[in-house]
């Protein structure tokens, strides 16, 4: 297991809930939009923001974000090590940085020794474009072993420094080579482990991608923290992270399951369905819904659903564990289910908050 590292009001590894991140894709330059944008991300589930910090200018982003919403703020750098320490200063809760590309030793030991002094955790990354010559004359290519040495070398490099808050990422564009390297690394260090595929196209292939490259090494209990990286809005990628989550099941909120359809379904399935996932998108609870097509095996499909219906002849049945508890016309079974969803999510709101 990784170790527990805290990033401003949140836990990454050591057994703590997968956080979902996306990053700010407003000009740095647009504070106010920024903001804006942040608090969008925030409202949709986004555990954790980070923020390009190109120039010093851009540092002026990092207070305005930590006054507009309570989400950790990451200031994302690259090249100047100075940016890094007034990113601290102005109060971000992690930094990002590629050590390759910060420079030499004692600008390194600088950013180390700041964050240390502040409780501010870092990341490194590390990419198949970022890869050093060296070892991409060593191994001819961003090998998955190429790139997981290469993250051993940037963990290496600020332990030197005494700084332990590591939280390290390794990412490509190739599904395949990031699944390999990032399971390499689980084996061989227990810093907190950031995944995702980077680059990985439109809103579509994107998070089919993601999906794909974050869901097989989640379910092989590898990676604390994810981002789904869209060519699309950021909140399309933190809506994707979730539902990735909840796929797996270990999202928070609602869960929809429903069938496919087939020659002896007798309900408008699809739009149903589509209004249900809709509606069902702002739950908290951990509740799974079924919408099922046939009255006669949808309950007993679905039978480990909370909740769910199924339809037939122009009427529907409500179910409950696999227990059918009524039956209604089939405009009528729709909200009878939100009812239900209701009373389940005020039920555990009590026990929840």
């Amino acid at each position: 297991m990784s170790k527990r590292i805290k990033v401003g009001n949140v836990y990454i590894g050591g057994g703590s809930p997968v956080t979902v991140q996306s990053m700010l894709s407003r000009r740095s330059d647009d504070i106010e939009g920024s903001a804006a944008q942040a608090k969008e991300l925030e409202s949709a589930g986004c555990d954790i923001i980070r923020a390009a910090v190109p120039d010093k200018d851009a540092v002026r982003l990092i207070a305005k974000l930590k006054e507009s919403v309570k989400a950790p703020i990451v200031a994302d750098i690259h090249f100047d090590w100075r940016l890094a320490i007034e990113s601290v200063a102005a109060g971000a809760d992690k930094i990002r940085i590629n050590p390759g590309n910060i420079g030499s030793d004692d600008r390194i030991k600088a950013v180390a020794d700041c964050c240390r002094a502040h409780g501010v955790p870092i990341r490194v990354g590390v990419n198949s474009g970022s890869l050093e010559r060296e070892l991409l004359a060593k191994y001819g290519s961003p090998t998955p072993e190429a790139l997981t040495e290469s993250a051993l070398g940037s963990i290496e490099k600020l332990r030197r420094f005494d700084f332990e808050d590591i939280v390290v990422a390794i990412k490509s564009s190739d599904v395949g080579t990031m699944v390999k390297a990032c399971r390499m690394l689980a084996q061989r260090t227990d810093c907190p482990l950031h995944i995702g595929v980077t680059e990985a196209g439109g809103e579509r292939m994107g998070l089919i991608r993601s999906a794909a490259g974050i869901g097989a090494l989640l379910l092989d209990g590898v990676g604390d923290t994810i981002r789904v990286s869209l060519t699309a809005d950021p909140l399309l990628e933190v809506r994707a992270g979730l539902d990735i989550l909840r796929a797996i099941g270990l999202g928070r909120g609602a869960t929809v399951v429903s069938c496919p359809t087939c020659g002896r379904t007798r309900i408008d399935l699809i739009p149903l369905a589509e209004r249900v996932e809709k509606a069902v998108a702002g739950v908290r609870a951990p509740i799974k819904v079924a919408v099922m097509g046939c009255a006669v095996n949808g309950p007993g499909e679905a039978r480990e659903a909370d909740v769910g219906i199924a339809g037939g002849d122009g009427c529907a049945v409500l179910f409950k564990k696999g227990e059918i508890v009524r039956k209604a016309p089939e405009g009528e079974i729709f909200g009878l289910l939100m009812e239900e969803m209701n009373a389940l999510e005020r039920e555990w709101e009590k026990t929840n908050g």
